[in-house]
């Protein structure tokens, strides 16, 4: 029985890369010693490192005044290190279109309580469930706040934000962590990105951070390992980075890049997701939750049967067919299809298949 990987993260990874770094596992480069065995101070793993930010410049068209940075502690500990850094004695905006964005501003209201700033809500979309990417206007943002927050795909509600708003001149930071290489944003459009690696760039474990050179932070913050211009002085050598993860984020650059790089990998996401959106969208039976179409993920795609016990009866089915990981956040139920770079076309033609069945088995 083949096996297709829905899971939002950690997510499936390219077969090719996992081949690449079975083959190396034990004597990575004539070293004889494996990658995780190698000193992160290394000669060895100076040019893993150097390669990986080498390749992701590359693929995103990185200008020279950004820094890439490869951090710990997920992307949840931006949370609290972006207005740590970024926000004192200033006002910092947030808009929240999902799940993720919420806890973005709720560590930030934490945080509030203890250094001086004001994070504000400026606009939300949770009453009706996350359903769309609220709109927001450039009036009512202030010309000298620190920075405007969101989240270009939202992983559990399946939206995503491809335009970006006008803010008045203020510096945008992201969270990019499930569509990351997914889609050509410009780098120069944003102060700040920032993404967890674990759905289009490697195994969990690793950060990654771009951030504008003038925006890195001239005092010392609560601690060193928060701070970004120690980390950035550093090179992601502070302390000891997640080494294997990333090399493996360096294998997944080389294989995306050999691929035809973001602009192909958007063409291929375009054609999974369209199958699928399309199947649904001329279906009775499965429906997508997201209102408007211009803000459909590519990378995460919900859908729902008629009801909860039939949502039941079809991830039970699903699972034993060899469709993995395919059951809905815990927060919204139903069903998700995670159709990150990784995930093959093939994949979702069987999945298809597999919905028709089920159709056709339950329909009143």
């Amino acid at each position: 029985m083949t096996i297709y990987n829905f899971s939002a993260g950690p997510a499936v990874l390219p077969k090719e890369v996992l081949k690449k770094a079975q083959a190396e596992f034990l004597n990575y480069a004539d070293t004889q010693m494996s990658v995780m065995e190698l000193s992160h101070r290394s000669i060895a793993f100076d040019q893993i490192i150097k390669d990986a930010e080498h390749l992701l410049r590359e693929l995103m068209a990185i200008p020279d005044n950004y820094k890439v940075l490869f951090l710990q502690g997920g992307a949840s500990t931006q949370f609290s290190m972006i207005p740590l850094n970024l926000a004192k004695g200033k006002k910092a905006y947030y808009l929240v279109a999902g799940s993720w964005g919420k806890k973005a501003y709720s560590e930030a209201v934490k945080l509030s309580k203890t250094i001086p700033f004001e994070p504000i809500l400026l606009a939300s979309s949770e009453e009706d469930g996350f359903n769309h990417i609220p709109e927001i206007s450039a009036k009512d943002i202030a010309s000298d706040a620190a920075y405007l927050h969101l989240t270009t795909n939202n992983t559990i509600e399946g939206t995503a934000l491809y335009e970006l708003p006008d803010t008045n001149g203020v510096p945008i930071i992201a969270d990019m962590s499930s569509n990351i290489l997914a889609f050509p944003y410009q780098v120069s459009d944003f102060g700040m990105i920032y993404a967890g690696a674990q759905k289009n760039i490697g195994p969990a474990g690793v950060t990654i951070v771009i951030i504008r050179e003038d925006l890195l932070n001239t005092e010392p913050v609560l601690s060193s390992m928060l701070d970004y211009r120690i980390q950035a002085d550093s090179q992601s050598l502070y302390n000891t980075p997640p080494t294997f993860g990333i090399y493996m984020a360096k294998l997944v650059f080389e294989w995306l890049k050999d691929l035809g790089g973001v602009t192909e990998m958007t063409k291929q996401n375009q054609e999974k997701s369209a199958l699928l959106y399309d199947f649904i969208d001329q279906s009775d039976f499965y429906q997508n939750p997201v209102l408007n179409k211009e803000n459909r993920s590519l990378s995460n795609i919900p859908f729902t049967t008629p009801s909860k016990v039939l949502d039941d009866k079809f991830n039970q089915e699903a699972d034993l067919a060899g469709f993995k990981n395919i059951k809905g956040h815990r927060s919204v139920g139903g069903m998700r299809a995670s159709l990150y770079n990784a995930f093959p076309k093939e994949g979702v033609h069987a999945l298809i298949e597999f919905m028709k069945a089920f159709e056709e088995a339950n329909k009143a």
